[in-house]
C-alpha cells in the first residue's frame, strides 16, 4: 500500500499510530552518554516565584533546568537507518508511521507516487524548521554529524543569498543538497541529537569557533539584542528604556539583528562580557558567539519561561543570569532594578 495512504487510514479507523523510530532497520550511537557538571543560572531573590508557564518543557523540568547544582547524566547522541520512506509535502512515512518536518502545503498532504529515488542523510527536525534559534544552536550542530556520512540533505529551498541564514552556512562550511519536492528514500539516516552531552558541546564549540575565525574582536562590557515585536507575540514595553540605560550606564552596544548582518552582530558579541535581550531566537545570535565565562541574562516572560538558552550556554561554558519580567500574556515589563541588580551578580 502507499505509505501516505497507509498512515492516514490508520487515523480514519482509529488505531494508534506507530512509533517512526521503531521502523528503523539498524540504529547506534553516533556520541555516548556523559555526566557533566552543571551551575545553577544566577538570581536574585523571588525571580523562580514569578514563573507561572512554561514553553518547550514541564514547569517542573524547566526549572530544574534553570537551578541544577551538580552533576547529571546527559543522553547519547543516537542515529537510524531506514529503508524505502517517502517525504510527501514536509512528512516522513515509513510503513504506517509518520514524521513532520514542516507543516503541510496541501490539505490532505498527498499527491501521486513520488518519482524520484534518493539516499541521504536528514538533519533538520520539526522544531529546527519552525524557530530560526532552534535551526541555528541545533541543526547546526547537528550538520557535522550528516556531513560524515557523505550525503547531507535538507528538505525545502535553500535559504535566500544575503540571508542570516545563508552566511551562517558559508561561516560553518555546511554544504548540504536541498530536497524540494515529494521524493522516495531509499535509504535515509536521521538523528537524535537532543541530548545536550559531552559531544555536542564539543560540536558546539567548534561552529562558535568557525564563527569567530579571522575576526580582530574587541572587548565589550555587554550586547543587548533587541527583539521589538518579530516573532511570536512577546512584547517587553519597556526594552528600549532598558537598552538605553545599559547602553548610557554600562558601555553596552545595542543591537537590532533584524537590521544587523550576522557579521556585525559576531564582531560584537565575539567577546562580549554580556549578552542580554528578551527570551527568543535572536539571543541565539548572541550566545553563539559569545566566548566561555560570557554572562547570558534573557528576560524571561513571566508566562513562557523556557530553559533552551541555558542549555546553550552551557554547552559553551558560559554563565546565565535568571531574570523574570512581570505582566500578563504577551506584554510584560523589567523594572531596571531587577536587571541592574542580576548583571552585579556577575561581577
Amino acid at each position: 500500500m502507499f505509505r501516505p495512504y497507509s498512515a492516514g487510514l490508520r487515523r480514519l479507523l482509529g488505531r494508534p499510530q506507530p512509533d517512526f523510530f521503531a521502523r528503523a532497520v539498524e540504529s547506534w550511537q553516533e556520541a555516548p552518554a556523559a555526566t557533566l557538571r552543571f551551575y545553577p543560572a544566577l538570581a536574585l531573590p523571588g525571580q523562580i516565584d514569578r514563573i507561572r508557564q512554561s514553553v518547550f518543557a514541564s514547569l517542573p523540568d524547566t526549572i530544574e533546568a534553570l537551578t541544577r547544582d551538580g552533576e547529571k547524566t546527559e543522553g547519547p547522541t543516537v542515529a537510524w537507518r531506514f529503508r524505502h520512506v517517502d517525504l510527501i509535502d514536509g512528512v516522513l512515512f515509513s510503513n504506517g508511521a509518520e514524521l513532520h518536518l514542516r507543516p503541510r502545503r496541501r490539505r490532505f498532504g498527498l499527491a501521486g507516487r513520488p518519482n524520484r529515488t534518493i539516499s541521504g542523510a536528514l538533519y533538520e527536525t520539526w522544531v529546527t524548521n519552525r524557530w530560526f534559534g532552534s535551526w541555528l544552536m541545533d541543526e547546526l550542530v547537528t550538520w557535522p554529524l550528516a556531513e560524515g556520512t557523505g550525503r547531507p540533505l535538507r528538505t525545502g529551498q535553500p535559504p535566500k543569498p544575503g540571508s542570516h541564514a545563508a552566511r551562517y552556512l558559508e561561516l560553518a562550511g555546511a554544504t548540504p543538497g536541498h530536497v524540494s519536492g515529494d521524493v522516495h528514500f531509499d535509504e535515509l539516516i536521521l538523528f537524535g541529537d537532543l541530548a545536550n552531552n559531552a559531544d555536542k558541546a564539543r560540536r558546539q564549540r567548534e561552529l562558535r569557533a568557525r564563527l569567530v575565525k579571522g575576526r580582530e574582536l574587541q572587548p565589550l562590557p555587554g550586547v543587548f539584542l533587541l527583539r521589538g515585536n518579530s516573532g511570536d507575540p512577546r512584547v517587553l514595553s519597556n526594552e528600549r528604556d532598558l537598552a538605553d540605560r545599559l547602553a548610557t550606564e554600562r558601555g553596552f552596544r545595542v543591537i537590532d539583528p533584524l537590521i544587523a548582518s550576522v557579521d556585525e552582530i559576531v564582531d560584537a558579541c565575539g567577546a562580549a562580557r554580556m549578552i542580554v535581550g528578551v527570551e527568543g531566537s535572536q539571543m541565539v545570535h548572541g550566545v553563539a558567539a559569545a566566548p566561555a565565562g560570557a554572562g547570558i541574562i534573557p528576560i524571561q516572560p513571566p508566562d513562557r519561561v523556557a530553559a533552551t538558552l541555558k542549555q546553550l550556554s552551557d554547552r559553551l561554558d558560559q554563565r546565565f543570569g535568571l531574570v523574570v519580567a512581570e505582566g500578563e500574556g504577551s506584554a510584560f515589563s523589567l523594572d531596571w532594578s531587577d536587571l541592574a541588580g542580576t548583571l552585579d551578580l556577575f561581577e
